[in-house]
Formats: C-alpha cells, sequence, structure tokens
C-alpha cells in the first residue's frame, strides 16, 4: 500500500453526499438558508450590542462574541460546500482544507469557553447582584472573552498540526462534505493512538468539564431562585437563564454525539448529518433563540428598524397583519 504524507498532498476530493442527489440538492438549499439566516441573526445581534448603549452589559459582550463564533464557525464549513456544489468540482486543496479544519476546531473550541464562561456571568448577576458590576467589570470581561479565544484557538492549532503529520493509505477521498478533523483521520493508515490520545483529552477538557461547570453554576442559580420571594422576580430570573441554557444543550448534545460516542455506533453518514445539525442548526438558532426570550433585545433590534426607512415599512406592515387579525 503506497503512503503519501499528509503535507504532500496537494488536493482532497470531498464524497459528501453525492451517492443521494436528490438529497444534495435539498441539502444545499437547506445549508445556504441556515447560513443566510444564522449570518442576518448573528449581524443584527453584533449591531445593536455595539450601537444600543442600554446592550452595554457583560452578557451582551458575550453573546457578540458568540454571534461572531457562530458566523466564523458556519462560515469555515459552509462556504466551501456551497461553492463545491455550485462550481461541481468536490475538491478544496491542502491549504484550505488544513485552514477549514483550524477555523471550525478554533470556532468550536472558544464556544465550549465562552459558554461556560456565561454560565458563571449568569451566575453573578443572580447570587451576587450588589457585587455584578464590581466582578464583572469590563476589563474582566474583556480578560474573559480573549482567554476564551486563546484557549479555542490553541487546542485547536494542537489538534490540526496533530493530525496533518500522519500519513495517507494512498488516496485523499474525504468521506463527509467538509474537513472535519475525524474524517480526515480515517484516511490515515499509520498508528492513530498518540493523535487520538491528544483529541480525548482535548475533547473532555472542552466538554465534559466545561458542561460540569455549567452544572455547577445553573445548580447554584437555581438554589438561589427557589430563595426568592416575588414571582415575578423568580420569572424574571429564570426567563435571563432559559435562553443560555437552550443553546447549552442544543450545541454540547450535538457535540458530545460527534465526538464522545462509542465506535460501535460509527456511521458516516450519521456523521454528516449530525455534523450538518452542529455546524448550521445549532448557530441558525442561537440569535433566534436569544432575541425571541429577552425584551432588551427585541426592544433594541425595534429601535434599529425604525432608524432605518425599510425597517419602518417593515415595523408598519408587521402591526397591519396583527390589526387585521384581531379584527
Amino acid at each position: 500500500m503506497v503512503q503519501a504524507n499528509l503535507t504532500s498532498v496537494t488536493i482532497f476530493f470531498f464524497l459528501g453526499f453525492s451517492h443521494y442527489p436528490k438529497v444534495e440538492v435539498i441539502v444545499f438549499v437547506l445549508c445556504l438558508l441556515m447560513y443566510l439566516i444564522t449570518l442576518l441573526g448573528s449581524i443584527i445581534l453584533i449591531s445593536i450590542t455595539v450601537l444600543d448603549s442600554h446592550l452595554h452589559k457583560p452578557m451582551y459582550f458575550f453573546l457578540s462574541n458568540l454571534s461572531f463564533l457562530d458566523i466564523g464557525y458556519i462560515s469555515s464549513a459552509f462556504i466551501p460546500m456551497l461553492a463545491n456544489f455550485v462550481s461541481g468540482k468536490n475538491s478544496i486543496s491542502f491549504l484550505g482544507c488544513a485552514a477549514q479544519m483550524y477555523f471550525s476546531l478554533a470556532m468550536g473550541s472558544t464556544e465550549c469557553v465562552l459558554l461556560s464562561m456565561m454560565a458563571y456571568d449568569r451566575y453573578v448577576a443572580i447570587c451576587n447582584p450588589l457585587r455584578y458590576p464590581t466582578i464583572m467589570n469590563k476589563s474582566v470581561c474583556v480578560q474573559i472573552a480573549a482567554g476564551s479565544w486563546v484557549a479555542g484557538c490553541l487546542t485547536a492549532l494542537v489538534e490540526t498540526v496533530s493530525v496533518l503529520q500522519l500519513s495517507l493509505c494512498g488516496h485523499n477521498t474525504i468521506n463527509h462534505f467538509a474537513c472535519e478533523i475525524l474524517a480526515v483521520l480515517k484516511l490515515v493508515c499509520v498508528d492513530t493512538s498518540v493523535v487520538e490520545l491528544i483529541m480525548l483529552v482535548i475533547t473532555i477538557l472542552l466538554l465534559p468539564m466545561t458542561m460540569l461547570l455549567i452544572c455547577i453554576s445553573y445548580a447554584f442559580i437555581l438554589s438561589n431562585i427557589l430563595r426568592i420571594s416575588s414571582v415575578d422576580g423568580q420569572n424574571k430570573a429564570f426567563s435571563t437563564c432559559a435562553a443560555h441554557l437552550t443553546v447549552v444543550v442544543l450545541f454540547y448534545g450535538t457535540a458530545l454525539s460527534m465526538y464522545l460516542k462509542p465506535s460501535a455506533i460509527e456511521s458516516q453518514e450519521i456523521d454528516k448529518f449530525t455534523a450538518l445539525v452542529y455546524g448550521g442548526l445549532t448557530p441558525m438558532l442561537n440569535p433566534i433563540i436569544y432575541s425571541l426570550r429577552n425584551k432588551e433585545v427585541k426592544a433594541a433590534v425595534k429601535k434599529l428598524l425604525i432608524r432605518n426607512p425599510f425597517g419602518t415599512v417593515l415595523i408598519s406592515a408587521l402591526n397591519n397583519i396583527g390589526a387585521s387579525r384581531l379584527t
């Protein structure tokens, strides 16, 4: 069997969903819609957190970082796939594959750390409201966000370099729609135990460990909420945390099913659809979830639309539709 170092390969080919032509068209349309909705929703969230002074708070600072991560993650995974479908090439250069692998891992890893830090932010806000402005000051927020980015980028670099140093089994066809690290690892014909150990350690640090921090934070939050005598106060606290918890469940549920599933139930086709949910559906739902359950965000979006002539027409049309339904 001919062996070739990964770095000596100049081009990779994707199988994608080519075995199912009808499914491939549906996947393309769905991915395009998910990408456009994610792009629009995330840009709106970033814009209002910058432009609206009422949203200059730690929670919205972290939310804008999360939106930026969503744009980066879905762009790194979906743009090459959509471009390949339109061109019909289904290929990517070695450097393009390495960059896609790195940025996908970096954005996903950073989001793991950031979500746990957002849980800590909610813990301080609800359990220590008087000290919240002091504890979560601007400097601390910037350090937390920067730390999340550095941790995510460094772990992604370690994983990417570890895989790209291995040797192929004489073929360069990836049974996936992107340069997903597990799919690329299947092309390798040398011993991968060291690389798999590195990936396992990083995955445990980024998934179960950050999940544990989130669970501990919300255990204290729940305990504190139950001691609130006011029903309105309890509802407000639950509403504040519900959006973040929904995002956590979606993100960690799909991530765990991808990277910590038993090898006995491994299926490449299932992995592809899981990757679509993890890489497309979750980023698309994030801005929607945070917008629907947050009065401050909805008020800021409405204010932003009113400033725009097209937005004024849109709001007027929505109000007319609502009035016609009532009559």
